[in-house]
């Protein structure tokens, strides 16, 4: 079975047992599962023809929101369950979307920058019909990013006005008709703090579970399995805790960077070439800036300013996954944490910022010994968090600052954390995965009640 298939099933799957346990109807759980509306187009760039889609899962809660990729890989069920986990992740949030996604079925490395922007063009004028800042709002996803932003949205007004003799040219028409993308540079409506969004809302989710289980808020669903962890001895006793993280990209970085600065011991950090293990606790910013000279954080040890091979050792990625840290946090890939490793993992806490890196079978087993796992639903909201906060500014034709969109994260991330945390508080064995989905079914099921 390809990845995207299993990917669709998997979140189906949790899907439809989450709706049973609440009991719902079946003609609910069809509509939870079904896309509203699946576009598949297939449009021109020069003499090539290309393969698109734009998936719009669920509105329930709001106008459609997901990101948009460009890869080899891309396919209708890909794009489907993505779609389909956007529609739960904005829901944990607690934000007033829906769920959507879109992608293109091609390999971008090799574009020249012409390329790119004709491919990005051609795209959004295939899609442009179906999108608007109060029906669909895309952002970047996978090789996309705020450059192809600029271009999609600049191709999107032009489309608009060419359509519409209506559309007026003033600034705050023109900030609502960007508003239908999100992750746009700074220059044209971006939000501040959006870079960082997602790797700073994962600290934040981590910072208010590490609260409760040091002030003993523990949901009685959790003490059975929480007195095979050591976790609670550990953060009680106020001992630093131990971090890995595996993918040092955007979030990965931020993330570590973050959790550093919070006071957290960054042991191991690894990327697609490699990891460096230095015991005594890394500097992010350090390492980083030695992956940029040698390509890889492989050989950085790099302990507060500097770097030396007496701090530390290179390891693999996968080896990475298994050391004895307090929390580890997967940051790159689905499926690292599968049946073939799950026995190994020795960390107390996972902090899902990949999509879906702990398979089914992984998370049960880890959860039944105790392992606290935070889904990523919850974990990695926090980028479509800001996201939605530069959708807000756009659409009231406002500007924040840096630290009034890091304040108002702050208090999403902390609310949706404790929706969870309380949900699983009222069930017996509820583990935040399950709990998240619980709440952001409900959550959706209520408000199309409301309108039936």
């Amino acid at each position: 079975m390809d990845t995207g298939k299993k990917m669709l099933e998997s979140a189906q799957d949790i899907i439809i047992k989450t709706a049973n346990r609440l009991g719902f109807r079946e003609d609910m759980v069809k509509r939870l599962l079904e896309p509203n509306a699946i576009h598949e187009v297939n449009f021109s760039v020069g003499n090539k023809i290309y393969k698109g889609f734009r998936i719009q899962h669920n509105n329930n809660l709001g106008p459609y929101k997901g990101g948009i990729r460009f890869h080899q890989n891309v396919s209708r069920e890909e794009v489907q369950a993505l779609a389909t986990l956007m529609t739960i992740k904005c829901a944990v949030a607690g934000l007033p979307y829906g769920g959507g996604k879109g992608g293109v079925v091609v390999e971008p490395k090799g574009f020249s920058e012409s390329e790119l922007e004709g491919l990005s063009r051609a795209y959004v004028r295939a899609i442009a019909p179906f999108i608007g800042q109060d029906f669909d709002v895309p952002a970047p996803d996978v090789n996309t990013n705020p450059k192809i932003m600029a271009w999609m949205v600049d191709e999107y007004v032009k489309n608009v006005k060419t359509q519409s003799s209506n559309v007026r040219s003033d600034k705050k028409q023109l900030n609502k008709l960007r508003a239908t993308f999100t992750g746009k540079p700074i220059s044209i409506g971006g939000s501040l703090g959006r870079t960082e969004a997602t790797g700073r809302g994962g600290v934040i989710v981590l910072q208010s579970l590490i609260s409760k289980l040091h002030n003993n808020v523990i949901p009685n669903s959790f003490r059975d399995l929480l007195s095979k962890n050591q976790m609670l001895k550990q953060v009680q006793h106020d001992k630093q805790l131990t971090v890995a993280v595996q993918g040092y990209g955007n979030v990965g970085y931020y993330f570590a960077k973050l959790a550093y600065e919070e006071g957290f011991k960054i042991v191991a950090v690894s990327d697609s070439k490699g990891a460096v293990l230095v015991n005594d606790g890394l500097n992010p910013d350090t390492t980083l800036n030695c992956k940029k000279e040698k390509g890889t954080v492989a050989g950085c040890y790099c302990r507060g300013s500097v770097c030396d091979i007496r701090f530390g050792r290179t390891i693999s990625s996968e080896s990475l996954l298994e050391l004895p840290v307090d929390i580890l946090v997967p940051a790159a890939l689905e499926n690292v944490i599968n049946e073939t490793n799950m026995k190994k993992i020795q960390a107390k806490i996972i902090v899902e910022m990949a999509n879906g890196p702990v398979t089914e079978e992984a998370y049960e087993y880890l959860t039944e010994k105790g392992v606290i796992i935070v889904p990523d639903v919850l974990a990695n909201s926090g980028g479509v968090s800001v996201s939605y906060l530069e959708w807000y500014q756009n659409m009231r034709n406002e500007r924040w600052s840096e630290n009034e969109v890091n304040e108002k994260l702050k208090i999403m991330m902390e609310k949706a954390f404790s929706a969870i945390w309380e949900k699983a508080s009222g069930h017996k064995r509820l583990d935040l995965k399950r709990a998240a989905f619980e709440v952001a079914i409900e959550r959706i099921v209520k408000k199309w009640q409301s309108h039936v």
